[in-house]
C-alpha cells in the first residue's frame, strides 16, 4: 500500500514567501518599466501627447536695449524663459534683474563668438589662459567656422566653467545652458564637453533635434539621450522671412506645432540708436529684426493663438526639477 507523507507546515509557508518575493520582484519589474516608458509631458503632469512650447529670448546681456526689452517681455508674460550672454558688457544689468527675480527661467547663452563689426568681447577667463578661442585682434572670433578651426575642447570647457561660475557669484539662479551661434555643436568634442558640464552642474542643455537631423546628422551618434533632454522642435526666424511676413510666420510655427517638447528662440530688442550701432552692417539678427520679434510676443494675438492651438507652456526649470529631482 502507498504510503502518504504530509508536508511539514513551515515547508509549505517557506514555499508561500518565495511564490509572493517573485511575485512582488515581477510587479516592481513592470511598475519600474512602466515609469520610465513616461515621456516629459507626462513627467510634468500635462497629457501624453500635449504641445510643450518654450517661448525663448536669446542673447540677454548683449545690450541695455536687449536687457529692457527681455524684462518688457517676461512682466508682459510673452516669454517663458532667457538665457544670458556672460562675457557681454552689459551682463552685469541683466544679472542684477535676475537675481532680483529668481522666479524667472535664466539659462546661460554660453558665448565663444563675437560677431558684430565694432561691438566685441572676449573671455571670462582671460585670454592668455584660453588662447584657442581669442583671435589675433584679441576678441573671440567672429564667426562658427573660424571658432570650430581652432577652438580646443580644454579651453573651450575652462570658459564654459567660468560663465557659469561667474553668473553663479552674481546670485543668478540657473534652469539650463543653451548656446551662442551654435558653435559649441559644431564638432563631436565640443558636445561632448556641453553635455557633461551640463550633466555636472544640474543644468538641462538645449540639444534641437530637429535641426540637427537638418544640418548636421552625423553628429547624433555623439548625443547622451540618456543624460538630456531632447528639444523635438526648434524654430526660429530666418534671414529669407520677410519683415511685412514676420507674424505670419510664426502664427503658422504655432499652429503646426507638434506633440513633445517645442522651443521658439526669439531675439529682443528695440530699434534704437544703441541697437542699430551695434548690428550696423549686419540686418540679419539686427535692430529691426529684434524689434518684431519684441512686437510679436508682446501681442495679444500671439496670446490667443497660444490658446486656440492648446499649447501647454513650460520652462527650462520645470524641467530641471523632474530631471534632476
Amino acid at each position: 500500500m502507498k504510503k502518504f507523507t504530509v508536508t511539514p507546515y513551515s515547508l509549505i509557508k517557506n514555499y508561500f514567501m518565495k511564490i509572493c518575493s517573485l511575485l512582488l520582484l515581477v510587479s516592481l519589474f513592470y511598475f519600474t518599466a512602466y515609469s520610465q516608458e513616461k515621456n516629459l509631458a507626462e513627467k510634468l503632469g500635462y497629457p501624453k501627447e500635449a504641445k510643450l512650447l518654450i517661448i525663448h529670448a536669446d542673447d540677454v546681456g548683449l545690450s541695455h536695449s536687449e536687457d529692457s526689452a527681455t524684462i518688457t517681455a517676461f512682466e508682459q508674460r510673452g516669454i517663458t524663459s532667457a538665457s544670458i550672454m556672460v562675457p557681454c558688457p552689459w551682463f552685469p544689468e541683466i544679472a542684477a534683474y535676475a537675481k532680483q527675480h529668481p522666479e524667472l527661467d535664466w539659462g546661460i547663452h554660453t558665448t565663444f563668438t563675437s560677431e558684430w563689426k565694432n561691438y566685441k568681447w572676449d573671455g571670462v577667463v582671460s585670454s592668455g589662459e584660453i588662447p584657442s578661442l581669442i583671435g589675433k585682434d584679441g576678441y573671440m572670433y567672429a564667426s562658427v567656422e573660424e571658432f570650430t578651426k581652432n577652438a580646443k575642447p580644454a579651453d573651450v570647457e575652462k570658459e564654459l566653467r567660468a560663465q557659469i561660475g561667474k553668473a553663479a557669484s552674481f546670485g543668478i539662479k540657473l534652469t539650463h545652458i543653451d548656446n551662442h551661434m551654435g558653435s559649441i555643436l559644431s564638432s563631436p568634442e565640443m558636445i561632448t564637453v556641453y553635455q557633461k558640464i551640463g550633466k555636472e552642474y544640474h543644468l538641462p542643455v538645449l540639444v534641437p533635434m530637429n535641426m540637427i537631423r537638418m544640418m548636421a546628422p552625423q553628429m547624433i551618434k555623439y548625443i547622451d539621450t540618456n543624460n538630456i533632454v531632447i528639444v523635438d522642435n526648434f524654430a526660429s526666424a530666418y534671414p529669407a522671412i520677410p519683415a511685412d511676413k514676420w507674424k505670419q510666420f510664426y502664427d503658422q510655427t504655432i499652429q503646426n506645432l507638434k506633440p513633445g517638447l517645442n522651443e521658439i528662440i526669439f531675439h529682443l530688442a528695440y530699434d534704437n540708436d544703441e541697437m542699430k550701432a551695434i548690428t550696423i552692417d549686419h540686418p540679419d539678427y539686427g535692430a529691426a529684426w529684434r524689434q518684431r520679434d519684441l512686437n510679436y510676443v508682446t501681442s495679444d494675438e500671439f496670446k490667443n493663438s497660444l490658446k486656440q492651438n492648446g499649447i501647454y507652456l513650460v520652462t527650462w526649470g520645470d524641467i530641471q526639477k523632474v530631471m534632476y529631482k
